[in-house]
């Protein structure tokens, strides 16, 4: 009688592992994100295209301008002004770079960085630069600016035509961190653009970092970063460092040594 008892509690055993082996079909919302579990997770091949389709959420329509600007996209500049920016020596002065006619805007030389009035997290950014066709200077003394995320992750903005440097410093790299994949540049004197998809890191309440920033670049259309994480901010000596942060700044920089390089066309979409 014990050993049928014994049997009869091996075999409930294995038939209750057995129903734990096969999932019901699991979906979970993460904010707006619908995520459903993949069919090796669910165990059961699908047998009719209805098990496999999904109706919600709608992703929301989104339209292009004539221009290229997202209708959901945050305009920084349009080269109207600079009411967007302020200086980062002092956030409560305005920006002090120079407005042009045709609508970009140029580094001032020696009057500082600036920077967004809005902080942001995850973001798409697109902006345009350029170098000056008059050449002045070598290495990294040439039209040398950057793109600066969170205030603190640096995408290299330099002339790197005829003029080469330390490839971690070069145009399209993530500055001190990682070389581009390619060296996709216009001739000096024509305008760039970058294509930016970032994403913030992440802290603990300790303020332990528990993610790593990520990001793509697109330098004129041609891959040069591809989802790089960062290791930290961008130093121009010593290592990279990971203090805790939140939403911050879009910085542009002033390199102080006559760069002349100047910037159009800048919107963000927030991720």
């Amino acid at each position: 009688m014990n050993k049928i008892k014994i049997s009869l509690l091996s075999l409930g055993v294995l038939l209750a592992a057995s129903c734990n082996e096969t999932p019901k079909t699991d979906k979970t919302v993460a904010g707006e994100q619908e995520k459903v579990t993949s069919e090796m997770d669910r165990g059961k091949e699908p047998t009719k295209p209805e098990e496999t389709e999904i109706y919600e959420p709608v992703p929301p329509k989104v339209t292009v301008s004539e221009n290229g600007v997202p209708s959901d996209a945050i305009v920084l500049f349009d080269g109207e002004n600079l009411e967007n920016w302020v200086s980062s020596n002092d956030e409560s002065s305005a920006a002090k770079w120079h407005v042009n006619e045709d609508g970009s805007m140029t580094v001032n030389d020696k009057t500082g960085n600036i920077q967004t009035k809005q902080n942001f997290g995850s973001v798409q950014l697109h902006i345009e630069w350029k170098s000056p066709s008059e050449i002045q200077g070598e290495n990294q003394s040439r039209a040398n600016s950057g793109v600066f995320l969170q205030k603190r992750y640096e995408v290299q903005v330099l002339d790197n035509n005829d003029n080469p440097t330390y490839v971690n410093g070069q145009v399209g790299s993530i500055y001190k961190q990682s070389v581009p994949l390619a060296m996709a540049s216009k001739p000096s004197g024509e305008w760039n653009t970058y294509d930016i998809i970032y994403h913030a890191p992440e802290f603990n309440a300790a303020g332990d970092k528990t993610k790593s920033a990520t990001i793509t670049v697109l330098h004129n259309g041609v891959l040069v970063q591809d989802h790089f994480e960062i290791e930290g901010t961008s130093e121009y000596i010593g290592w990279p460092k990971n203090v805790a942060h939140g939403k911050a700044p879009i910085m542009l920089q002033d390199h102080g040594d006559n760069s002349r390089v100047s910037y159009r066309n800048i919107w963000v979409r927030e991720l």
